[in-house]
């Protein structure tokens, strides 16, 4: 008679275990959820306070070139400081060769006139290199800033140009 019982005990006791482990595993996929969503919203109170929207400037970079270009670095400087400067992978050129679009630079700068200078270094047709300098002038208000850098290289055997453009 006590054989039984102490099946059943022993039966009662392994569910009730197994019940707390699914438990216990579902209390700790929710504080991970939890975790991820505070460390987003820690992150975006972090991009709050370095860069707030009012001072905010942000310049992207695409690509638009044929097969005769091959992008090595792009170097960027705001008012004469150097701001940025990014060395490719291959990687990074096929992205941008597909029409990514790279965030290359983010930072504060203050309402006013400011000047922007880019200078490109990649390698065209027949293994010619270039290194070309484009400088922009800009106004940037009291809001935030936008800017995208295309660099045009479609025409084989033409130096690439840069091009600014202000997204609204």
């Amino acid at each position: 008679m006590r054989l039984p019982l102490f099946v059943a005990a022993l039966s009662l006791l392994i569910l009730t275990s197994s019940l707390r482990a699914e438990s216990l595993d579902q209390q700790i996929a929710d504080l991970k959820g939890d975790v991820a969503a505070l460390n987003q919203t820690l992150f975006e109170l972090e991009e709050d306070i370095l860069h707030p929207a009012n001072t905010q400037i942000a310049v992207y970079l695409s690509v638009d070139a044929g097969e005769g270009f091959s992008l090595d670095s792009v170097e960027l400087q705001i008012d004469g400081r150097q701001a940025v400067s990014h060395l490719y992978t291959e990687r990074e050129r096929q992205a941008l060769a597909r029409g990514g679009v790279q965030r290359l630079y983010l930072g504060n700068l203050p309402a006013g006139e400011h000047t922007l200078s880019a200078v490109l270094n990649g390698q065209g047709d027949d293994s010619h290199y270039f290194r070309k300098k484009s400088e922009f002038r800009i106004s940037k208000g009291s809001d935030q800033a936008q800017y995208q850098l295309v660099v045009d290289a479609d025409q084989p055997g033409r130096e690439p140009t840069f091009e600014l453009q202000e997204w609204q």
